[in-house]
């Protein structure tokens, strides 16, 4: 609900507002299961739309789809809003759009192989570094011969290929073992089990469909329908480490707006970074701190801050904190390091107070309009405008075909790629054998008793017949067939890993 321009978000004194302008400092929602932080998120969700900025939401548990529809009072929040004295509440519906990977419950979303990167795409498929390297060096030869990498089989393929090759391309690429091109292709059918092959496809996901509003100025909110995908952890948390490279690498510099261009609301946020190696939760921290810039705000929930790396936990300047449950010793310092995140309230405990907070309620701090955290405070937050309810599957099928991009997305394009180009290539004509010499047979003499001679034999006659190897013209080879029509493509998607936007390769 907005005031003054603002995001009013709950009330304990004080009302506590979340400023527009500081945003993008991106933010954290924390709290134990069943504390309120969905609906902490879907305040926040709506305050956004309702400026004008678009969200993007990972529903993970499917009930958060009742934002398209409008709340209705009940007596609990009758009470409610009357202890956090807001006279004029009204209840409205806000405007969404549904996707899914699975394209199942929305419009699909897809990505390329190439889009990916073999950085990313290597945590996906729980890759060892080694392995990694040689998937690097598959990514690499692919590019080289102007193959393109777009869903699971052209991927495949290219193993196969290297495989048959690998001396060949020993000298320049390095080593590939046929351990490490094996275990890459078992790990591909694992994760086409898991539904990959859904999402490594075309069309692929233009990420400014999620940067847009309403015919009356409202951001959309994208709803990504994560019951399904949750199931597969790696999956899940790899799209969302997409997600920030694709933003990152997309929108260029914007600046300090007075409002973001776009936030982001990560749900279960402690698997982007569950056995992530070193380097990329490194380069994760790069680009939440980039990403600000760009006018991005992202907003981590999960359930304990201590859940996320101290190097993200400093980037996140708009905290919302839930109670926690302390049972154990390292349960108790989780609480101790979160009080002792908040500027201090003098009017109570914040440690204490962590432990007592009820259902609805929370502490809060966010950023003042001179970028400075605010006194912590003991609210309750505000309930949405929107219903809190799920909708039907027929209700979200009417709201999924009235969409303007219905049907952009929904039917899959299998172009040619590398899959089609290595069959060719496997198929063309091989160069000819030349066929052996004779072997040369010394002369005997026709009788024991003839004289020698000094005079050599005649060697047998035979014609000696050469079949050239044959010579492609690059006019006439399948690869530069190819790299007619795909030019400089696939150099440029390669380095879109979130790796390769980094380290400006």
């Amino acid at each position: 609900m907005i005031f003054n321009g603002k995001i009013l978000v709950g009330k304990g004194d004080n009302q506590v507002f979340l400023n527009p302008r500081m945003a993008n400092r991106h933010g954290l929602i924390a709290g134990a299961t069943g504390t309120g932080k969905t609906i902490t998120l879907e305040v926040l969700a709506e305050g956004f739309s309702d400026i004008g900025v678009p969200v993007f939401l990972a529903d993970v548990k499917g009930d958060i789809s009742g934002m398209c529809r409008a709340g209705h009072m009940t007596e609990a929040l009758q009470k409610r809003l009357a202890k956090i004295g807001v006279d004029n509440f009204s209840f409205k519906a806000f405007p969404v759009r549904f996707w899914d990977v699975y394209g199942e419950a929305g419009h699909p979303v897809r990505t390329t192989i190439s889009e990916m990167g073999p950085t990313l795409l290597s945590r996906l498929l729980d890759l060892t570094e080694v392995q990694q390297g040689v998937l690097n060096i598959v990514f690499r030869i692919a590019d080289d011969k102007g193959l393109l990498l777009i869903d699971l089989k052209d991927l495949r393929a290219m193993l196969q290929y290297c495989s048959m090759h690998t001396k060949e391309f020993m000298a320049d690429y390095g080593t590939m073992t046929s351990q490490s091109l094996g275990t890459i292709q078992r790990a591909l059918l694992e994760l086409e089990n898991q539904g990959g092959e859904l999402f490594f496809g075309e069309p692929n996901l233009d990420i400014f469909d999620w940067i847009q509003q309403d015919q009356f100025g409202k951001g959309f909110v994208n709803i990504l329908n994560c019951v399904k995908l949750f199931q597969h952890p790696l999956l899940y948390s790899t799209f969302i480490l997409w997600l920030l490279s694709e933003l990152f690498e997309r929108l260029p510099e914007a600046g300090d707006l007075d409002k973001p261009k776009m936030v982001f609301f990560f749900d279960e946020a402690h698997l982007l970074f569950a056995d992530a190696p070193k380097v990329l939760v490194q380069k994760v921290e790069q680009v939440v701190k980039l990403i600000r810039s760009k006018g991005v705000g992202v907003y981590f929930i999960t359930q304990s801050p201590s859940d996320l790396p101290a190097t993200v936990l400093a980037q996140l300047s708009n905290r919302v904190q839930h109670a926690l449950r302390a049972y154990t010793p390292q349960e108790l310092k989780a609480v101790k390091a979160a009080a002792q995140s908040f500027r201090a309230n003098p009017a109570f405990d914040t440690e204490q107070a962590i432990t007592e907070l009820g259902v609805g309620e929370a502490l809060i701090s966010c950023l003042d309009d001179e970028g400075k955290p605010t006194i912590v405070e003991r609210a309750k937050v505000i309930c949405p405008q929107s219903s809190m309810s799920a909708i039907d599957d027929e209700s979200r099928t009417q709201i999924i075909r009235a969409s303007s991009i219905y049907g952009k997305y929904d039917q899959a394009i299998d172009r040619q790629s590398a899959y089609e180009d290595l069959q060719q290539i496997n198929s063309a004509p091989q160069p000819q054998a030349q066929p052996q010499q004779p072997a040369y047979t010394p002369w005997q003499p026709s009788t024991p008793s003839r004289p020698r001679t000094t005079t050599r034999p005649v060697q047998p006659s035979y014609q000696r017949t050469y079949s050239s190897p044959r010579r492609y013209s690059r006019s006439s080879t399948p690869f530069d067939s190819m790299a007619n029509t795909i030019g400089r493509e696939v150099g440029r998607s390669l380095i879109r890993g979130l790796m390769g936007i980094l380290t400006g390769r």
